[in-house]
């Protein structure tokens, strides 16, 4: 039987709980016809016999399927998905648990101020979410529409919490609460910031990434680092600010280049 891209993402998924991918193809055929004996869910899927017997058995093991004797041949039946997988939720969060208070009391963190890298959006997201859900006093954040988007329930809860949060955007949709900017587009542009992701929490740690697709992060402690970070955003919020009040007059006043990247700037928000 040809499988589809859904069943594809099944057998992935049910391969990430532990499952062999010949144990969630044979699961994923109970599912669909029960109860049957090992052969008919072998003609079925196309499985050797051999393979399918062997499946079987590890699901019992592990509590996926039960079978019982008809007066010819052996049947099987599959543990409900429901069923199933709220024992793995019960087994896995009873684990957790059990490291949350194994672990806590060995790990010593020692970075000494090193800047550490990784790849990936989705870990860059998550450290993102653990900086922003650990801050205590104050935030600074340059976000991209698609950041925004992941981060605003963590940055509303932070809000929430009474965290001072400034913001500089580099897109175009709406951030959530606390002093939010958008940097010039062209300006944006000029010096890749479109897929830029900072986050500074509480003046003590600081993350940058790039990329949405291949995305390379730095995490660090160092003070200047964080230092320089922080300044940044903290001079372009101020940057707006006063711009904010400049009339006519005075941008006419400007070199043609910063008159032209403010102009750019100003276009946009009226647009």
């Amino acid at each position: 039987m040809e499988r589809t891209a859904i069943e594809d993402d099944l057998i992935d998924e049910l391969q990430a709980l532990g499952f062999g991918e010949t144990e969630a193809r044979v699961y994923l055929a109970l599912l669909r016809e029960h109860p049957v004996t090992g052969y008919q869910i072998g003609k079925a899927s196309g499985m050797p016999r051999s393979q399918v017997y062997e499946a079987l058995g590890r699901l019992e093991v592990r509590g996926a399927v039960l079978r019982t004797r008809d007066e010819k041949a052996m049947l099987y039946r599959p543990v409900a998905p429901e069923q199933l997988l709220d024992r793995y939720a019960n087994e896995v969060a009873g684990r957790i648990a059990g490291l949350r208070v194994g672990l806590a009391p060995i790990y010593q963190r020692q970075d000494g101020g090193r800047l550490w890298n990784f790849t990936g959006r989705r870990e860059a997201l998550r450290h993102a979410e653990e900086l922003i859900a650990t801050a205590t006093r104050e935030l600074m954040l340059v976000l991209s529409d698609a950041d925004v988007d992941a981060l605003r329930p963590a940055l509303d809860a932070a809000h929430g919490r009474g965290i001072a949060i400034g913001i500089m955007l580099t897109g175009t949709i709406d951030a959530p609460a606390g002093q939010v900017v958008r940097h010039p587009p062209h300006e944006t542009e000029l010096h890749g910031m479109r897929e830029m992701l900072i986050v500074v929490a509480d003046e003590r740690e600081f993350l940058i990434a790039s990329g949405h697709v291949v995305t390379n992060a730095t995490v660090t402690t160092n003070p200047n680092m964080v230092l320089i970070a922080r300044q940044f955003i903290w001079m372009e919020l101020f940057a707006q600010r006063i711009f904010a009040r400049l009339g006519d007059d005075l941008l006419e006043r400007l070199d043609a280049a910063d008159r032209h990247v403010l102009h750019a700037d100003l276009m946009q928000r009226q647009g």
